[in-house]
């Protein structure tokens, strides 16, 4: 520069500097705004909605490594998973059909399942299910997932997940003093069982309820008796020689004071309360029932011994599925098959059962379960009782069904059958006259329903 030119400020050349600065990165991110805005966004990864009844907290961490290693399996796919209470679920899922916002796959039971695929609002899976999935399950219990389909053949609407099977839970102390060794295998020798119970110790020998909405294990016993329930058109079956044989049963028992006056007006819950205290000869259960029994009423735990269940003539024992559906609405049906059909495969299923103390519906899972049980070697008394039960409880599977089928309105009949059988077992009715005020109201209920 020449000695004559004027030298610029250096406070002034400061502010031009930061203003070019300013001016620079202000250009910057237009030009990035303006790219970003020209730039297609990112669409959200793919997420599937997964309801569960009552597993959290307790098994938190299962189900989210059984997510984790689907989702290692299938990049770019996310699980959420939600779950609710038992006495919530129905309402939900209901409330969230008819918004449109069911989940993708939903842990319900068979009666629901079923009832919500006959209004259409569950996927029939068969289109979308592997030629060989119904090999990898319990054949009685896959069965349990399906429907009548319109033109006849059944149609696949859940896949199961995890089983329970009742047992007889005995004391042994009861049973010696009525006579007996073991009790029964068939409903019927429960007669002359009971009068010998309540003649030699003044105790019950059993509590079935009778409560419409309660359990359906007397309902579960008609069909043990050969009682068909339904015909093909869903109109009464009942009213039969079976029928009236199976309704003299139970109101003769009742009459004879040989079952607790509470299976009127109590439900299940009280069948165990009169067990723990000793009252009654026997409770039908599951294997880790045994587990309140020893907390709850040790002494009675000490003469406890578990047994076969009791079965009709044919030797069919009841089973209990939790299964798996894939609501109709949901956006992603492919992969929320393939999610069921891994939480539901043989080795997820065996780590749930070994968790849970749960029976599983895979094939594969069972024979390791019972393989597993024969090896264990429990030091104490109790543990032997519940290793026992256990097997007994697997074992049970060979021979087990859900003996009530999965039909809509199935509880509605339960509530028409119990209700008319409470009349006649309170003499309000003969036997015969209240099957057959059963069978008139469940053909008006049907025909409105199924014209």
């Amino acid at each position: 520069m020449p000695p004559s030119a004027p030298r610029p400020s250096r406070r002034w050349g400061r502010r031009a500097l930061l203003r070019r600065l300013s001016l620079g990165a202000s250009l910057a991110l237009a030009a990035a705004l303006g790219l970003a805005a020209c730039r297609p966004a990112q669409p959200p990864e793919p997420e599937i909605q997964f309801w569960t009844l009552d597993l959290a907290p307790r098994f938190n961490d299962y189900i989210r490594g059984v997510i984790a290693a689907w989702e290692q399996r299938n990049p770019g796919m996310r699980v959420r998973w939600t779950d609710l209470p038992w006495s919530s679920v129905e309402r939900k899922l209901l409330a969230a059909v008819f918004a449109r916002t069911a989940p993708d796959v939903v842990n319900l039971n068979p009666l629901f399942a079923a009832n919500l695929a006959s209004k259409g609002g569950l996927l029939p899976l068969d289109p979308l299910l592997p030629p060989d999935a119904a090999q990898t399950y319990l054949p009685k219990v896959w069965k349990a997932g399906q429907l009548p389909g319109p033109d006849g053949p059944p149609s696949q609407f859940a896949v199961p997940w995890y089983l329970t099977a009742r047992i007889t839970l005995a004391n042994r102390d009861l049973l010696a003093k009525a006579g007996y060794s073991r009790p029964p295998l068939r409903w019927q020798e429960v007669p002359a069982y009971a009068e010998a119970v309540k003649r030699r110790t003044g105790r019950y020998a059993l509590f079935v309820t009778v409560v419409p909405d309660d359990s359906a294990e007397l309902l579960e016993s008609l069909v043990q008796m050969d009682v068909r329930l339904l015909d093909g058109r869903q109109r009464a079956a009942f009213n039969s020689p079976e029928g009236r044989r199976a309704f003299a049963f139970w109101t003769d028992l009742y009459r004879r004071g040989l079952l607790p006056r509470e299976v009127v007006s109590q439900g299940y819950r009280r069948a165990i309360e009169l067990y723990q205290s000793g009252e009654l000869a026997q409770v039908a259960s599951g294997a880790e029932f045994l587990r309140s029994i020893q907390t709850n009423a040790p002494g009675i735990a000490a003469v406890t011994a578990p047994f076969p269940p009791l079965t009709g003539a044919g030797g069919e024992a009841n089973v209990a599925v939790m299964n798996l559906a894939v609501p109709r609405q949901s956006r992603l049906p492919k992969e929320a098959l393939s999610f069921a059909l891994f939480l539901t495969d043989a080795t997820n299923q065996l780590a749930f059962a070994e968790q849970a103390r749960v029976l599983p519906s895979a094939t594969g899972a069972l024979d390791q379960l019972e393989a597993a049980l024969a090896q264990e070697r429990p030091q104490g008394r109790p543990d032997q009782l519940v290793r026992q039960a256990r097997m007994l409880s697997a074992e049970t599977l060979g021979q087990a069904r859900v003996l009530v089928p999965a039909s809509p309105g199935v509880k509605r009949l339960q509530a028409i059958l119990y209700t008319q059988l409470q009349r006649a077992m309170l003499g309000q009715m003969g036997s015969d006259q209240a099957l057959a005020a059963a069978e008139q109201e469940w053909n008006r209920y049907a025909e409105a329903r199924w014209p």
